[in-house]
């Protein structure tokens, strides 16, 4: 198995620090406001490698954080009139929520900023022990980026270079600009914990660092997140934990793509956000998924008008396949060793879902030949396409469940319209037919034909 390895810039042959084990941590939101697709999409990724190193028989302890103090919970805090650690509480058990019903597993543990603050506090302590931070007259602390030789291995980049591509933080008392916050003095009204320099709370970059190695020790397999993280945070995370520890934090880094809206990047100023629970209002969760997973994880996504359409009339010719072999009394059951053995190469390779997804064309277009023909072998093929695909989070509905889902209902005009349709095709009226259709398309539906009749689904 393959991974693409952030740090070395290629695909490298996986082998864990421990045989059989893998430690494995990806950040996880900061609780400010409530799940975005963003979020959604890097939890699912984090999730399904975890499920196919378990499927590869390795022993996987993988964690998962909540950053739940932040100067941008501080703020909504302040707006809302919440105190910042309710608001922050609330907040976790709403994305909780979302993600449940978004069917992402919880990670094996799930770790709070504000649990570690006892150890990020000993953190600090000894970096400036060892002499890679110093604390200023204010209260505030900073790592000293000159103290670490390999400062920018992760994102490939000099000091001239980050100094370009990132916001610095101004403060006079910094020896050098690119100098990063472990532990912020507090200013009036923000919450704090005390520490050796006076009443603070902790730099966004130490909390991960701390988490990590509260959670694993000194080292740890694989390191994941978004690809906007790769610089600084995760630059700023293997600079404090290597200087603390003087060994190698995370053998792989792994980081996904990120969300496109319309070919914009998805952010609140741009208004572009969309949240989870809106999504899942309109699609189901595996139509949600499906459309995700069509791109190589490590690709960006862009979410255009017909994204998640064209993944539900996907879905919805697949199931109804599925169904089409019930009807016909092929029982599902039995093994087709041939299609776990080609997913199982996709994921191998860098964890491929797409690969493994444009495969189910082929697969179920064989199907519908087989149930044609009355061959049990449909049957054999649909229950390896359920067993291997589950752990994509696909194929785990039942057929008519999912093809009549309230989601999926139709309105009884748009289903007479298509009844029209196709007694106008039973007498050859091919000119009719085409007419109903183009009606039912500018309704926003969309109609395939089978030997079975037709499935209607919604486009818009």
């Amino acid at each position: 198995m393959k991974i693409y390895n952030t740090l070395t810039g290629r695909k490298e042959e996986f082998k864990p620090i421990e045989d059989g084990k893998v430690k494995m941590y990806a950040c996880g939101i900061t609780v400010s406001g409530e799940a975005h697709i963003g979020h959604a999409y890097q939890a699912l990724i984090y999730d399904i490698i975890r499920k196919y190193l378990e499927k590869k028989g390795y022993d996987v302890v993988y964690a998962r954080n909540y950053t739940d103090v932040d100067d941008k919970i501080i703020a909504k805090s302040n707006e809302t009139g919440i105190p910042a650690d309710k608001y922050a509480a609330d907040m976790i058990k709403t994305i909780d929520k979302e993600m449940k019903r978004f069917q992402v597993d919880d990670p094996t543990v799930w770790i709070k900023a504000t649990d570690c603050v006892g150890d990020i506090i000993g953190f600090i302590k000894t970096l400036i022990e060892k002499g890679h931070a110093y604390a200023t007259d204010k209260g505030d602390v900073y790592f000293s980026v000159d103290s670490f030789k390999g400062y920018g291995k992760l994102s490939h980049r000099n000091l001239e270079d980050a100094m370009n591509g990132v916001r610095i933080e101004n403060d006079e008392s910094k020896k050098n600009p690119l100098d990063f916050a472990l532990w912020k003095s507090a200013k009036e009204g923000e919450p704090f914990w005390n520490s050796p320099w006076g009443k603070g709370r902790p730099g966004w970059h130490i909390e991960c660092s701390a988490m990590n190695r509260k959670t694993f020790g000194d080292r740890i397999d694989i390191h994941g997140g978004g690809r906007d993280l790769i610089f600084p945070h995760h630059e700023n995370e293997i600079a404090q934990t290597e200087a603390l520890t003087g060994k190698p934090f995370a053998e792989f880094w792994i980081h996904n793509g990120l969300i496109k809206v319309n070919g914009q990047k998805m952010s609140k100023s741009l208004g572009n956000s969309l949240l989870l629970k809106d999504l899942l209002d309109e699609y189901s969760p595996e139509t949600v998924k499906f459309a995700l997973l069509s791109t190589n994880y490590r690709a960006d996504i862009n979410i255009t008008d017909d994204l998640f359409p064209e993944a539900k009339k996907h879905l919805v010719s697949f199931y109804s396949a599925i169904r089409a072999a019930q009807d016909a009394g092929i029982e599902i059951a039995g093994e087709y060793p041939a299609i776990d053995e080609k997913f199982n190469s996709a994921m191998d390779d860098d964890f491929n879902t797409a690969l493994a997804i444009s495969d189910l064309f082929g697969y179920f277009k064989k199907i519908k030949a087989l149930v044609a023909a009355k061959d049990p072998a449909a049957g054999a093929m649909i229950n390896q396409i359920r067993k291997t695909y589950s752990l994509l989070g696909l194929f785990k509905a039942d057929a008519s469940g999912f093809l009549s889902d309230g989601k999926e209902q139709i309105p009884a005009d748009i289903t007479a319209l298509a009844d029209k349709m196709q007694s106008a095709r039973a007498v050859k009226d091919y000119a009719a037919a085409d007419a109903y259709r183009a009606q039912i398309n500018a309704a926003g539906y969309n109609v395939a034909i089978s030997k079975d009749g037709y499935t209607l689904t919604r486009t818009k």
